[in-house]
């Protein structure tokens, strides 16, 4: 029987980081009859009149333009929608190549979804089977299946929540004891600094500062060919360790980024266990 690998997690937000666009604008919005950017300035107008929450309001937007087209809401056809959703180069076949690549290390590698997206339409990708758990915002629906009111919204400041749910193991969000409870760092299911975290934009600034901050690695990622002046500006203030092109193919930047950060926590694993004191007949060697 082989010795027990060590966890690790890689931590992905969806929107401009997994895909090149919102996941709503590839269907979505189209069926309302509205561009993408007519769709986001109404939003971005109404949150500022209504002094509200951006998540919620573009999932309240999303509900109140559908019925105006007399559109219904349901939870299957997101699932369908999200069949559709664009993902960046190399993606889909990424996650098997980086789990192989863990094994060889003797590390084993978790994926995760934090997003501020729709958590049905994730659940439509060809890529769903692949995360361990996926946290994003979501509705509920009533007896019909049809959406009715948003039920979770994960916005830039809430979205460091779920990183110390992975890093403490409590992944239920009806479970508020244990997420509250103190666990040694010792004693944490993933450490932060066995968290790897990629993300785009503004919205993932809070948890890429704190993973980096905690030990851990920060990937700020743009698009192939488009200007980056954004994701440098991120390295330049000491919020992520890396910038680099969403180009998730074997052999280019970020493969081999990722490969590397593995390689260090193996390593770093290594370490620990010659570092820590042995125990001999109860008594420290």
């Amino acid at each position: 029987m082989g010795k027990k690998q060590a966890k690790m997690a890689i931590v992905y937000d969806f929107d401009g980081t997994l895909s090149p666009g919102n996941m709503q604008e590839y269907n979505f919005i189209p069926e309302l009859e509205m561009s993408p950017k007519k769709f986001w300035s109404e939003v971005e107008n109404k949150s500022r009149k209504d002094k509200s929450d951006k998540i919620l309001t573009y999932m309240h937007w999303m509900l109140e333009k559908a019925k105006s087209k007399e559109i219904r809401v349901l939870k299957s056809n997101f699932r369908s929608r999200g069949k559709k959703v664009e993902l960046f180069k190399g993606v889909k076949p990424w996650f098997n190549r980086i789990n192989e690549y863990g094994t060889a290390q003797r590390i084993s590698i978790e994926h995760y979804i934090i997003s501020s997206g729709l958590h049905e339409m994730i659940d439509g990708t060809p890529i769903r089977g692949a995360f361990k758990k996926v946290f994003a915002s979501s509705f509920v629906y009533d007896h019909h299946g049809v959406a009715c009111w948003p039920a979770i919204s994960i916005n830039y400041t809430t979205k460091t929540q779920f990183l110390f749910r992975i890093n403490k193991g409590c992944l239920d969000l009806w479970d508020d004891t244990e997420i509250n409870k103190y666990i040694q760092k010792s004693e944490r299911r993933i450490p932060f600094e066995r968290m790897i975290y990629i993300g785009d934009g503004e919205t993932d600034v809070p948890c890429m500062k704190l993973v980096k901050e905690q030990g851990g690695h920060s990937i700020a990622v743009y698009r192939p060919h488009a200007p980056r002046k954004k994701a440098l500006s991120l390295i330049k203030q000491g919020r992520v360790n890396f910038v680099l092109p969403a180009d998730y193919r074997k052999n280019k930047l970020l493969d081999k980024t990722v490969h590397l950060i593995i390689h260090k926590i193996a390593d770093d694993v290594k370490l620990t266990k010659i570092l820590q004191p042995k125990i001999i007949n109860g008594k420290k060697a």
